[in-house]
């Protein structure tokens, strides 16, 4: 089964990736913008996801993503680890926030470092 582990070994392994407590919880930045967290339970983990791409996913998969009524006027979903089909998956979603937030310096590297 998927767990924070395995999260942290995806974000890490990302350009310019550092961890830094927040909220009393792990938060994963690149260029100082935050792009993942790992909330108490670590059952689950929040992305950055555009509000459109959110509605869309919220509605095909709502077993694997939500979004707690705080987050709602953000650009963030939450993701279920249980509900994720393999360590790819968690892999690409994982990317794809990165790439929200990293710097266009580094877009084409995170293919590279988290293959």
């Amino acid at each position: 089964m998927i767990n924070s582990n395995d999260v942290r070994r995806i974000a890490m392994s990302l350009p310019e990736t550092v961890e830094k407590e927040a909220w009393s919880m792990p938060t994963f930045r690149v260029a100082g913008k935050m792009y993942l967290t790992v909330p108490d339970d670590e059952t689950s983990i929040a992305v950055r996801c555009p509000k459109h791409e959110r509605t869309e996913l919220i509605a095909a998969e709502p077993e694997k993503f939500w979004v707690p009524p705080h987050e709602a006027g953000s650009s963030w979903v939450r993701v279920r680890l249980a509900a994720l089909e393999d360590l790819d998956e968690l892999r690409d979603i994982v990317v794809d926030s990165w790439r929200q937030a990293a710097p266009e310096r580094l877009a084409g590297e995170a293919g590279e470092a988290a293959g």
